[in-house]
């Protein structure tokens, strides 16, 4: 499995790309936290025998790249969720997302959206937004925020995706913070939400808490939607 072969700065994010021999092979995005990109790809590569392309996006101001709206500290300490996922957004899809296809040398066949945590959230949020990304894969996604149940409720994709795929660890909503504490059942609640609209997904429960196995969790996910 190769090494990236560019790693660039692109509208002020670090960009890995592990493009496949394969022209036409799929594109898969993930947003990253602590550079743990080459870890999950080559995870993922080894979970599926499914062709794809990678690109991990770093360097994100996490607390509002990847934030819808704004919502206060959960706890004393936290600091605040600031609501720039809207305008994250626009850049990714016209300047991130074009750079990075212009490095590979066919359009891929589709393209996917995976992250773990806020990314997870902001995965699925970007459906409603745009209809760039035909597969997500989201890990641990932070479905407790604030408003997003009543957000997902009152609005439908843009495009109905192919797969989505969601997970948690089992340790996550037990939790004395009231609003972490609605993870599981609002995850559950839009994994059936997708599942009645037709889509091809799934909800995976996994041991431990929130940082518990992340990259290997976040490759599961991105294997499962390749049908591994």
């Amino acid at each position: 499995m190769a090494f990236p072969s560019d790693v660039w700065n692109a509208a002020g994010k670090t960009v890995a790309l592990f493009p496949s021999e394969k022209g036409n092979a799929p594109l898969v995005l993930l947003h990253t936290v602590q550079g743990e990109g080459e870890d999950v790809y080559r995870k993922a590569r080894g979970m599926t025998g499914a062709d794809f392309s990678f690109a991990a996006v770093g360097g994100l101001r996490w607390d509002d790249e990847m934030s819808p709206w704004e919502s206060p500290p959960l706890f004393k300490g936290d600091t605040p969720c600031t609501g720039g996922a809207d305008a994250y957004l626009a850049t990714l899809t016209g300047e991130i997302l074009p750079e990075i296809l212009s490095r590979l040398s066919a359009a891929p066949s589709f393209l996917a959206l995976a992250g773990y945590s806020l990314a997870g959230l902001f995965a699925v949020y970007a459906t409603y937004r745009t209809d760039r990304f035909s597969r997500i894969a989201s890990a641990s996604g932070s479905f407790w925020f604030p408003g997003f149940m009543d957000f997902a409720r009152k609005h439908e994709p843009i495009k109905s995706p192919e797969r989505v795929y969601f997970s948690l660890g089992d340790k996550e909503a037990k939790t004395r913070n009231k609003i972490l504490r609605t993870v599981e059942d609002n995850t559950r609640a839009l994994y059936a939400r997708y599942e009645n609209a037709g889509v091809n997904t799934v909800f995976e429960l996994n041991p431990g808490n929130h940082f518990q196995d992340a990259p290997e969790r976040m490759a599961k996910g991105i294997a499962w939607i390749f049908g591994a």
